[in-house]
Order: structure tokens, then sequence, then C-alpha cells
């Protein structure tokens, strides 16, 4: 019936079947990738691991589908017990088909796309905010706001910025003065950081620390 629970080890092992190659394979390419928007919805990630799923298990069936059968099966010709009677054996199959295969296969896929991609075309990062702040170092952060001010400081090691699919932030450690032109003036006394949203600003322009127009942070 819908809705509940499997109660056998036959529908406990067939919910894995279908579902755990298919959940590795995503984790991993995500990892490896990094999140995209078009995998934002909770429905179409469990659809594509479904998918995922549904492939190597045809695969694992066309490969070494009787090999598969009589390792889980066990020596008993009527009974499903090579779960109790071979544990070693079935776990190394688990191990292989569950986790090692679908580990593979995406380390293929991902290498696959990256080798065969236009350059021109940026895929591994969602959004040119992430680009912007990932692995960046210590440097000055001029923003301007909607309103025409500018506001900034220091993008230290004690600062973050958020990254996809979270909203667009930063944390600057430091505010500084800012003058009508962008330029910084100096650190404001006691400041211990500033929070900027994306949603209110127009500009945000990295500035390396040499750069003339501002002053070394202190």
């Amino acid at each position: 019936m819908m809705g509940q629970s499997p109660t056998t080890v036959s529908q406990v092992a067939l919910l894995i079947c279908c579902v755990l190659p298919g959940v590795t394979h995503q984790f991993v390419r995500e990892r490896l990738r990094g999140p995209i928007p078009g995998e934002r919805d909770l429905a179409e990630r469990v659809l594509r691991a479904l998918v995922a799923s549904l492939v190597l298990d045809a695969m694992y069936l066309l490969v070494a589908g009787p090999l598969i059968v009589r390792v889980v099966r066990g020596p008993g010709a009527d009974r499903w017990d090579g779960l109790v009677r071979q544990p070693r054996a079935v776990a190394l199959a688990g191990l292989i088909l569950f986790v090692l295969v679908p580990v593979a296969a995406a380390v293929a896929l991902t290498w696959w796309e990256r080798r065969h991609r236009d350059a021109a075309r940026y895929h591994d990062t969602p959004t040119a905010w992430d680009r912007m702040f990932r692995n960046q170092g210590s440097c000055f952060v001029r923003m301007r706001m909607r309103d025409g001010a500018w506001v900034g400081g220091w993008y230290g090691s004690r600062s973050y910025a958020t990254a996809y699919p979270q909203p667009q932030e930063v944390f600057l450690e430091s505010a500084w003065l800012m003058n009508a032109d962008g330029s910084f003036v100096r650190r404001i006394a006691g400041s211990i950081g500033l929070h900027v949203r994306a949603g209110e600003v127009d500009v945000v322009e990295l500035l390396s620390p040499g750069t003339r127009t501002q002053v070394a942070p202190s």
C-alpha cells in the first residue's frame, strides 16, 4: 500500500537498489561541479537521482545480472538468504554497486563535460557573485548603493560572502569612510564589521590593497 514503509528484506533491498546508486551519483556530481540553478528544486533533484539509479541498475543487470542474483540469493534455490549466509560477498557487491561505480560514473561524467565544453562558457560557478568571491584573498570592496552613496571596507580573513543558493550578501570585517567619488578615506573608528545585501547595490568592485585610490589597511 502507498505510504507504508518497507517491511521485508526484499522490499528494503528493492528500495536500496532503486534509490541509493542515484543518490550517491547525484551527491558526488554536486560536490565536484557545485550547485546549479536547475537543481535547486528538491523534486527535480529526486527525479534526477531516480533516473540515475534506473540507468545504473539497468547496466548492472546487463553486465552482471546472473552473478548479482547468485550473490544475493545465496545457495538456497527458493530463498533470498545470501544476506545472511555470505554477508562479506554481499557487502563487497553493495560497496561496488552502490558506492564505487556511482562515484566513478560521476567523476567520469564531470571530467567529460569539462573537457568538451566551450572554454568561453562558465558552468561550474552558478553566479557571477560566487565567481567574484570564490578563493578571493584579502582586498578592499567598495559598493555603490542604489541611492548613489558609496560604502566599502576591508575583506579579510574574518569576512564572509554567501554562496549560491543562499541570498547574495557580504560581511566586511571593517567599514571605511568613503568619498563621494568612491575613494577610500580611512577606517571608521570602532568598526567591527559591515553587512551589505547585493539587492541593495548597483555596483560592486574589488580593489587590491596596493591601489592608489585607497588607504592601506591599518
